[in-house]
């Protein structure tokens, strides 16, 4: 199922949240984003319409096993590139711009095949 660009990035931001604090709010969401909380309450609504998060009776945002893949294929993807690019000298803000463009539209194939062949190339 391919999802839009905008759910993937807020998935990213829910699992890079996760990772740091452990729970999440919409608020946490929103402030990191810089979004308004009325966008980001609507974007969770659909989330959870689609089984890609779920939130407890605490206001917690949870991802769902669905939701959770998909996150985490994206920052895998994200900080690869982003990475990658800074190795190879571009600018660190250059760098995670672009990388959070590529990370969206590169195939699993194109993507597997560029991470071993960057991982096998020698360093200098």
């Amino acid at each position: 199922m391919k999802i839009k660009e905008s759910a993937e990035n807020y998935l990213e931001t829910i699992y890079m949240l996760q990772k740091g604090a452990g729970a999440v709010r919409a608020v946490d969401i929103a402030n990191e984003m810089d979004f308004t909380p009325p966008s980001v309450s609507v974007a969770m609504k659909n989330l959870r319409e689609n089984d890609f998060i779920t939130a407890d009776a605490g206001g917690f945002i949870i991802l769902t096993e669905k939701g959770y893949k998909i996150a985490e294929k994206m920052y895998e993807r994200h900080e690869f590139f982003a990475e990658w690019l800074k190795s190879l000298g571009v600018p660190e803000q250059t760098a995670v711009a672009d990388a959070c463009k590529i990370e969206h539209v590169i195939s699993a194939e194109s993507f597997a095949a560029i991470k071993g062949a960057v991982s096998l190339a020698p360093t200098s």
